[in-house]
């Protein structure tokens, strides 16, 4: 076995693979660099998700032609200079490694130009090898231009995924950017189209407003502490503002991202009690620490952090949202501006001239006989305008007319029969309800129940079977029903869509909107009318049947689709076809509307038993449960 060192190239290709592992790590190595040259204005383009070109422009320092070649040769930074310098870390950069990485992999061209010189400088660079150098005119600062990324890796390039989501990774990483110096412009454009356009802003809040919306923006309150370990700032969301699905959740340390689940945790504990298990809120925390207490340099990404003393950032960032969530009130103001309201009495002696309507008063019936035919008074007491019983009901009848007229007549019918004599009911209330019957039959088939019913706490239906008392689960019984639906609409059976009355529109950000976009064959295939409206923000024309087109539950519905349309799947009809009826399914049944009388429990269980399993969810959770006769007669 014969021990060779690899060609400079090979080796530049090999470590190449742990910093940029995709188009979204090229943008974040060029942003940084141009924001460590102290630039005010950055500029992203982007063709293809990053496949054809990714080009980032800044006015930074610019660099001499000497350097220009210099900076694409690995470990080349003007960050460090000795040891004792990794202790201080201020800058994004350091390590030396992300312009040879992206070299190795991509042709690179190179313009900058410094302060102080009359012409700048080109130079070109494809698989670690520099190709030119030549002078050309340019303005201050660099441009970077990266073409056909992986280019000589086809093994990676094949791997990468759709453009929807390559790109939607990218805007992850201009936010993160962009979100650490707001007091620097940044553009981002792909395709040919402005994606952001964000001018220096005043305070962070702005950017936040900015780049995420105004709906984001009022939904945070501010954080502020000094301590003797650290200065915390930044914002947390509202609880009452909670999402299912992640997003907006940022720490930064020094001016840096970085990704920490255990201070998360320290975030989420200070929400104990005050958001539902499963949503997360909002927060952009910013941590002021001394950079010889963190250790940055844990992986190329630079996105791992380590504290000298974890417990302490835990309890202080703890304490600190705590008392955010304490100090700041996120409930609707009170109004004093009177102006124009009607006056509230304040009673006094003359308290008897404010009193128009006498209390009600206890009425009795002193002709009520229980024992009398079917227990019924000789006159019902609800239907003597004299009688004050049952707190006074019959005084809040309207006057008759129109239907109520009507009405009137049918009941004069009644008491003309036979079986109505001496004014008594009598045995004649099952006559009348008789009558009551062959009087709704128009509506008989529309409308009627085919079977008793009866609802327990919206929750259940409680119907019975030859064998016993059976019991359905309402929200079990709607899943199994959509999950069908869904499964046959999947399939490419016709599915229904139900138009909303007032579409509702939906803010999902930037990088979510990829999301929809490559999956809206999907989604129209299932019966959503979804489409895109702005860069940002989506409008929802129309839902599935089962689905509630009510904006509070639409608005949650688009976050659970968000959570499941995340999940990226390489074949996406053929794997996620019973997967993801059986989630929509979940979804619908969640979102629908409630069963709230017995023809709404009847039709549930008619569309039910029309399924091809009626006994159990996709999951295998039971649906129906009997209750056999001999188990109710042993609880007697």
């Amino acid at each position: 076995m014969d021990i060779r060192i690899l060609p400079s190239n090979i080796a530049n290709m090999i470590a190449a693979g742990e910093v940029v592992q995709r188009p979204a790590s090229v943008v974040k190595e060029l942003m940084e660099n141009a924001v460590d040259a102290g630039a005010d204005q950055v500029t992203v383009v982007i063709q293809d998700a990053g496949r054809t070109l990714i080009q980032v422009i800044d006015n930074g320092c610019g660099m001499s032609p000497d350097q220009a070649v210099l900076c694409f040769e690995r470990h080349a930074t003007s960050k460090l200079a000795t040891a004792e310098d990794l202790n201080n870390i201020l800058t994004f950069g350091f390590r030396g490694e992300a312009l040879a990485s992206i070299a190795a992999v991509a042709e690179v061209t190179l313009k900058t130009r410094r302060e102080e010189d009359e012409v700048g400088c080109q130079v070109d660079f494809a698989d670690s090898i520099h190709l030119d150098t030549q002078e050309i005119a340019t303005p201050r600062g660099a441009n970077f231009s990266v073409r056909n990324l992986f280019y000589n890796v086809p093994a990676r390039r094949k791997f990468l995924k759709s453009d929807n989501v390559e790109f939607k990774h990218i805007v992850s990483e201009f936010t993160r950017v962009a979100l650490t110096r707001p007091q620097i412009g940044f553009t981002l454009t792909h395709n040919g189209r402005d994606v952001y356009v964000l001018r220096p802003a005043k305070s962070l809040k702005f950017r936040i407003q900015d780049m995420l919306g105004t709906n984001v923006a009022k939904e945070i309150a501010d954080i502020k502490a000094e301590t003797s370990v650290m200065d915390i700032c930044g914002f947390v969301g509202r609880p009452d503002a909670a999402r299912k699905a992640l997003g907006n959740q940022y720490f930064f340390v020094n001016g840096r991202y970085f990704r920490s689940p255990y201070l998360h945790k320290a975030v989420m504990k200070a929400y104990e009690n005050l958001i539902p298990d499963g949503m997360t809120p909002s927060y952009f925390i910013y941590l002021d620490i001394d950079p010889q207490s963190v250790d940055v340099n844990i992986h190329p990404t630079k996105t791992e952090i380590k504290f000298e003393d974890d417990s302490i950032i835990f309890q202080t960032l703890y304490a600190c949202v705590k008392e955010a969530l304490g100090r700041n009130s996120f409930g609707d103001s009170i109004d004093f501006d009177r102006e124009g309201m009607h006056e509230i009495p304040v009673f006094g002696s003359n308290f008897d001239e404010f009193r128009p309507v006498q209390q009600p008063q206890e009425g009795l019936d002193p002709t009520y006989n229980p024992f009398d035919d079917d227990g019924f008074p000789s006159e019902p007491a609800l239907l003597r305008p004299e009688s004050t019983g049952s707190a006074g009901r019959a005084a809040s009848f309207p006057a008759m007319d129109g239907w109520e007229a009507g009405e009137q007549g049918f009941f004069s019918q009644q008491e003309q029969s036979p079986a109505h004599t001496g004014g008594h009911y009598g045995g004649g209330m099952s006559q009348f309800i008789s009558k009551r019957d062959d009087y709704g039959k128009l509506f008989e088939d529309k409308l009627m129940p085919t079977k008793s019913v009866l609802l327990l706490q919206d929750r259940y239906i409680l119907t019975t079977s030859r064998s016993g008392l059976m019991a359905v689960h309402v929200g079990r019984a709607m899943e199994r029903i959509l999950y069908e639906r869904f499964l046959k609409a999947l399939s490419g059976n016709a599915h229904v869509t139900q138009t909303a009355l007032f579409p509702v529109t939906v803010q999902v950000g930037v990088e979510n909107m990829c999301l929809f976009q490559e999956h809206a064959q999907l989604l129209s295939g299932l019966g959503f009318d979804i489409a895109p409206f702005g860069v940002d923000t989506v409008v929802v024309n129309g839902v599935p049947e089962g689905f509630s087109a009510e904006a509070g539950k639409v608005h949650t519905m688009v976050s659970d689709l968000l959570l499941i349309l995340a999940e990226d799947h390489n074949a996406l009809p053929e794997m996620m076809t019973a997967n993801m009826s059986s989630r929509f399914a979940k979804l619908g049944a969640h979102s629908g509307d409630a069963v709230t009388n017995p023809i709404e429990a009847q039709r549930l269980i008619d569309g039910l038993f029309a399924c091809e399993n009626t006994e159990y969810t996709a999951n295998g959770r039971r649906i129906i449960t009997i209750i056999p006769i001999e188990e109710i007669d042993r609880k007697f």
